[in-house]
């Protein structure tokens, strides 16, 4: 485990790698994960690493082109003469498109000038419905991106406002039609279910507006309620209702008919696409199984071969240290043997694929034999010599993942 300084804030790290660690690199995926840490107004059960503008304390948003792509600079030197061309790259947030699209080119020229991007790199950047526009989109996909991801949440206005979402119900749609329009090939639509004071039509409404939109992914989250947030705060002084389990289990079967009626099938916990690997999210992917990425920006966490580490949150620090030529790392884990196969567990158990029988000791594959008995996990692929959730285990899942781990 990493150290950790008196402050609580993770001992710094000199920002090179193991040998082990770049050994068989060329084998593996490489993607790239662009954080843009600003938005316009914190939503009420946000936690992200995220700033608004009266956070922003010795840094501005107009230097953060340039400075990311000090961090690109940083990334091939210390993946050295790695020859891997970045197949996804991803940017996230905070809302990246509050930054002007031609800050966003520039930070994805960065990373096609020093590493490369492959013939078919999937190119997708986060969106909030208010933060574009037809020429901004445009733009983007002049840029290079052609994945792009509407945080739409909800159809209903009195849920987006218990959810601090500043755009307007019905926004998010005509995003998808205009991104469609400037010539992105893939749009997904966020959704947010059990926010307190949704009824099941208002969830019913929100699929049904966001499949009529005609995205090709929907992702489905339930709200979960963070310590420290504005959403945690109004549940304890009672201002709006807690969130419950039970409703989001039938919130989530719901998702589940509707997608599915619609021809989108299930490929992660949360996440459909219409059939064929094409409108899948790839980055997403690269998490799931395990394969390498580089995150950049602050706060931003990177995995290379068996190390994790993450950067500095705040945007000033983590400008300084690369305005003086070292890491905005600060901290890193090696993962043992034993967390690589746990984690795989972890996260490939929630892929429709599953994860593979070989990988549980003999209390955890006893426990898939009951999970078996018990509807929770498939019959054939079981046979096959793989653990995939059944319907019910997705409604189930961390349950089953403590039980295979063992």
């Amino acid at each position: 485990m990493p150290s950790v300084l008196p402050d609580g804030e993770p001992a710094p790290v000199d920002g090179t790698l193991p040998a082990e660690a770049l050994a068989g690199a060329a084998d593996r995926p490489l993607g790239f994960y662009a954080h843009v840490p600003y938005c316009a107004t914190r939503c009420g059960y946000c936690d992200f690493n995220t700033y608004t503008a009266a956070e922003l304390r010795g840094t501005s948003r107009d230097d953060y082109a340039a400075t990311f792509a000090e961090e690109v600079r940083l990334a091939r030197k210390v993946l050295g003469d790695d020859p891997r061309e970045v197949e996804t790259v991803f940017f996230g947030g905070g809302t990246p498109t509050l930054l002007p699209a031609a800050d966003l080119g520039r930070m994805l020229a960065a990373i096609r000038s020093e590493f490369g991007l492959a013939a078919d790199a999937e190119v997708t950047t986060e969106a909030n419905p208010e933060s574009v526009d037809p020429a901004s989109l445009a733009a983007l996909r002049e840029a290079g991106f052609n994945r792009i991801s509407f945080g739409m949440q909800s159809a209903r206005e009195h849920v987006l406002r218990v959810l601090d979402r500043t755009h307007t119900p019905g926004r998010p749609e005509a995003c998808v039609a205009e991104a469609r329009a400037a010539g992105f090939a893939h749009v997904n639509l966020d959704l947010i279910y059990g926010t307190p004071g949704e009824t099941d039509d208002d969830w019913r409404a929100s699929l049904a507006a966001a499949l009529e939109a005609g995205p090709d992914h929907v992702s489905a989250y339930a709200l979960i309620v963070e310590e420290g947030t504005q959403l945690a705060r109004r549940i304890r002084r009672g201002e709006v209702p807690p969130t419950d389990d039970d409703v989001h289990a039938d919130r989530y079967l719901m998702a589940e008919e509707a997608l599915s009626a619609a021809g989108m099938q299930w490929y992660e916990v949360s996440n459909w696409a219409v059939p064929g690997d094409a409108a899948r999210c790839r980055h997403n992917e690269l998490y799931w199984t395990g394969a390498d990425w580089w995150g950049a920006g602050p706060g931003a966490h990177s995995h290379v071969g068996g190390v994790r580490w993450w950067n500095v949150k705040h945007p000033a620090p983590y400008a300084s240290a690369l305005a003086a030529g070292r890491s905005p790392a600060a901290g890193r884990e090696v993962l043992t043997e034993e967390d690589r196969r746990v984690e795989r567990i972890l996260l490939e158990l929630r892929l429709s694929a599953g994860c593979p029988l070989s990988l549980l000791r003999p209390a955890g594959a006893s426990a898939a034999e009951r999970a078996v008995r018990d509807g929770l996990l498939e019959h054939g692929p079981y046979e096959a010599g793989r653990a995939v959730l059944t319907l019910r285990g997705r409604l189930l899942a961390d349950a089953v993942v403590r039980d295979l781990v063992d």
